[in-house]
């Protein structure tokens, strides 16, 4: 196969249609390997500040809530950039883009390595996050240029195993090298990972041209409303909670501004040509079906990954490294199901892997709804595999199934919408989790605190009990029965905390099951079938 390019109809440059029956040649998949590397390294290093947040703030003079713009930084440019992917791609072209993407990704990457105050860290995340959203929605694209529909399955397996393993690998690396190395080395990382990317971007893609009237004519509303509104949306949902919501005036004027930029994303449907985010492909039934269940598998995604490191850390006492180990469970089943799921996507209906995916999620939900202030690590085993399992058959589906429902010139805005729905998933998923956890610890505190008064006697015979063995240890009676007073407070918080975390584990397995409806409305491509239309 000849490695000359050609311009689809989209203004993207990259190899003509494939016949049907044709193999991907070596450049080809050279591509594709270079976009997975891309969002692999995207979706990572949403999560790899995570583990090592308290060294970062010591060591830039960050306090708790000043740290978490960390990753809020991140977060918030990254998804902003998702959707903006398709149009700068058709403006610069796909391989000039991605080269000045990536090598500014290696620049930032620096600048937080070695920045000395909280100001400049912010400024590299959000550098991060721009250049770093940029690599995942083209990914998908890639994929579905550059490879024909018969091998399609194999290519949208490769993008969703680094959608599902980014997140999860995240904390596992940031928490080991921040404890044997440096915290410096969550972006140092980057460089070698950029530099490999770099090579397989300047052999994989084909020259190609700048198309600047594309940047003349673009959808300037659009792309206003887009910055301003999802930027301001992320910090609400990232910060609502901290900030006590609409207590805060920060979160009000923020709440309005998201609103605003909505309302330009919604009169640019009308004025543009072409709009930067292109709502119209909602229309399609099946699209939006996608777009629906990966913003909740994506809530699931994000969710549990700060759940159970969370309940490990206050409940168990694992230090980060420990329970990045619970977390790779997951990715067990990933690695194992690699070779054969591309087969098994092009032979078995897509509605049911998905509907599969799904109840396995939810069901490993529900096996921690059982937690007690005793679970530790390997009480995690079963639910982390089966979670693993549910994760991918439900997420490796969805990939193919969002690329089946539009053309070959839609799927570079179809892969923006698509990649935003899950990233959004997670910062709701992120906002509702918080604010449920925040608030039940503090009913089920209340509660169990009324049951064990001064009237109790259960609780006196507690008290009296714990004091006694104080007194034996101490010598002191007031000292002990404070002592016994500590003890049993922290009692309360730590079961009180367990009820909270089981209860959140329920909400979100309610919240996949309720996704299993819209499973049947998915598109099932036949195999080697020619793109649909999508509408």
């Amino acid at each position: 196969m000849s490695n000359a390019s050609s311009t689809s109809p989209a203004g993207m440059t990259g190899h003509a249609p494939h016949a049907h029956g044709e193999r991907a040649s070596t450049s080809d998949w050279i591509a594709v390997a270079a976009g997975a590397l891309g969002a692999l390294i995207a979706t990572l290093d949403i999560s790899i500040t995570n583990s090592a947040l308290p060294q970062i703030q010591g060591e830039i003079g960050a306090t708790g809530t000043e740290g978490t713009w960390i990753s809020t930084g991140y977060l918030m440019s990254e998804i902003v950039m998702i959707p903006l992917a398709a149009w700068l791609t058709r403006v610069f072209g796909l391989r000039n883009f991605l080269l000045v993407n990536a090598t500014l990704f290696i620049g930032f990457s620096m600048m937080c390595g070695w920045s000395g105050s909280l100001a400049i860290m912010i400024a590299g995340r959000i550098g991060q996050g721009f250049t770093g959203g940029a690599m995942i929605p083209t990914a998908q694209t890639i994929i579905r240029t550059r490879l024909p529909p018969s091998q399609l399955p194999i290519g949208m397996t490769i993008f969703g195993l680094t959608a599902l393993l980014g997140p999860l690998l995240g904390p596992v690396v940031g928490g080991w090298l921040a404890e044997n190395i440096s915290w410096s080395w969550c972006f140092f990382v980057n460089l070698p990972v950029c530099l490999a990317l770099i090579t397989l971007l300047l052999y994989g893609l084909g020259p190609d041209r700048p198309h600047w009237e594309a940047f003349l004519k673009a959808d300037w509303i659009g792309i206003m409303g887009l910055a301003i509104g999802l930027s301001s949306l992320t910090v609400v949902l990232e910060e609502g909670q901290r900030e006590r919501w609409f207590e805060s005036q920060m979160i009000v004027t923020l709440t309005f501004v998201s609103l605003f930029g909505m309302l330009l994303i919604a009169v640019s449907q009308f004025v543009a040509k072409k709009p930067i985010l292109r709502l119209s492909l909602m229309r399609n039934l099946r699209f939006a079906s996608v777009n629906v269940i990966v913003f909740m598998v994506g809530a699931g995604l994000y969710g549990i990954s700060y759940l159970l490191p969370q309940f490990l850390s206050q409940v168990a006492g694992y230090n980060a490294e420990q329970s990045g180990m619970v977390m790779l469970l997951s990715g067990i089943p990933a690695m194992l199901t690699m070779p054969f799921l591309p087969r098994l996507l092009g032979k078995v209906d897509i509605r049911m892997l998905v509907i599969t995916g799904l109840l396995l999620f939810a069901w490993s939900c529900m096996l921690d709804t059982t937690l007690t202030a005793q679970s530790v690590g390997h009480d995690f085993t079963w639910s982390q595999l089966l979670r693993g399992v549910g994760q991918i058959l439900s997420m490796m589906p969805l990939n193919q199934a969002a690329m089946a429902t539009v053309t070959r010139e839609e799927s570079g805005d179809a892969a923006g919408i698509y990649n935003m729905a899950r990233n959004l998933g997670g910062s709701v998923g992120l906002a509702i989790i918080g604010t449920l956890i925040d608030r039940r610890e503090t009913f089920h505190t209340a509660v169990l605190r009324e049951a064990v008064t001064n009237n109790s006697v259960n609780g006196q015979a507690h008290i009296a009990a714990s004091a006694a063995s104080f007194f034996a240890q101490t010598g002191d009676m007031a000292y002990a029965k404070m002592q016994a007073l500590g003890q049993l407070a922290a009692q309360i918080q730590t079961q009180s905390t367990v009820i909270t975390y089981s209860e959140t584990f329920w909400v979100l397995g309610i919240a996949l099951l309720a996704c299993i409806p819209l499973a049947a409305l998915l598109k099932n491509p036949r195999p080697g079938a020619a793109p649909s239309a999508g509408h």
